[in-house]
Formats: C-alpha cells, sequence, structure tokens
C-alpha cells in the first residue's frame, strides 16, 4: 500500500517533463546563437535544395509573423503558458503526457526569454527563425518542438490517454 503523498517530493514524470523542456531550451538557443553567428548578413544556405534553407529572419509576431506589433502581449502570453504547463505538469503520472508538456514547456520557456530579453528591449524582443519550409514560414527548433508536443497532447486526448497515467498494481 502507498502512502506518498504528491506534496512531499515533486513526481518522478515532473522531473521528465522539466528535463526534456530544459534539454530544449539549450537546443533552440545553441542552435539560434549559431543561426545570429553564421548567417548574418549571408544569403540562405540551402539544406535540402530550396526545400529547406536556413535564412535569419527576427520576428516580432506570433507564427507567420501574425500580429508583429503586439510583441508585448506573447510576451504575457507565452509568461502564462508557463505557468500554466509547470502547475498541469505536477500532476502527470504518464510518461507520454510528462514528454508532450515538457516539449511544449520548453518551447513556451524560449519564446519568452527571447520576448523579454532580445532586441528591441524587453518584453518586445523578436523571436530570431532560422529554418525555412520552401518560403511558406520561417521556424526554429523550439516550434518544432511546439508543433510536436501539440500534436501528441492531441493524440493522447484522443486516444483517451489519462494525464494522472495508470495506477500502479497496489496502489487505490
Amino acid at each position: 500500500m502507498s502512502t506518498e503523498n504528491a506534496t512531499e517530493m515533486p513526481p518522478r514524470r515532473l522531473l521528465w517533463t522539466l528535463l526534456v523542456a530544459a534539454v530544449l531550451l539549450a537546443a533552440d538557443q545553441l542552435t539560434k546563437w549559431w543561426a545570429v553567428d553564421a548567417l548574418t548578413d549571408h544569403a540562405p544556405i540551402p539544406v535540402i535544395g530550396d526545400f529547406i534553407r536556413f535564412r535569419l529572419l527576427y520576428n516580432p509576431g506570433a507564427a507567420f509573423s501574425l500580429g508583429a506589433n503586439s510583441t508585448w502581449i506573447f510576451a504575457i502570453l507565452a509568461g502564462v503558458a508557463v505557468v500554466a504547463l509547470l502547475w498541469i505538469s505536477r500532476k502527470v503520472r504518464s510518461a507520454a503526457w510528462a514528454i508532450s508538456l515538457g516539449l511544449l514547456l520548453g518551447g513556451a520557456t524560449t519564446h519568452l526569454g527571447d520576448r523579454l530579453f532580445r532586441e528591441p528591449g524587453f518584453a518586445r524582443g523578436h523571436v530570431v527563425d532560422f529554418i525555412d519550409y520552401n518560403g511558406w514560414f520561417v521556424g526554429n527548433v523550439a516550434d518544432i518542438a511546439l508543433f510536436f508536443g501539440a500534436v501528441s497532447l492531441f493524440v493522447l486526448s484522443f486516444r483517451g490517454v489519462p494525464l494522472e497515467g495508470v495506477k500502479e498494481t497496489g496502489e487505490e
């Protein structure tokens, strides 16, 4: 019989969520650092022909540069998302949910960091984008993680996988 209380110590799955988020944050910021260093004042670099290219952009808006004049709103929304994801992650017992929420948390956190600390100023910063998808849109590593995190949450919800996971034998 387990008497473990969720408030006594963070569940192991929360640590997985935080680890995924931290790895993503580091990977995203390192690739953005590389992009700024290698792509500033350079022509686009073909990766897979013209279908995938590296091309540096600074995005003041959301996806597809929507809301470019509302950067501060995106900073607030990213901050709210980070807090909400941390709050939800405390209840996670499912490994799949932990990883999915970690992808979302890492993406939201790194975008929040860009909004807060990049030019042109605090809460008005532009997100560094550098992966050009055939001219349809330009994104970054965090955008890829946000996409896969959102898709996986949809799939988990559709399949009825509970956030709390499956109870282990012997638990009531």
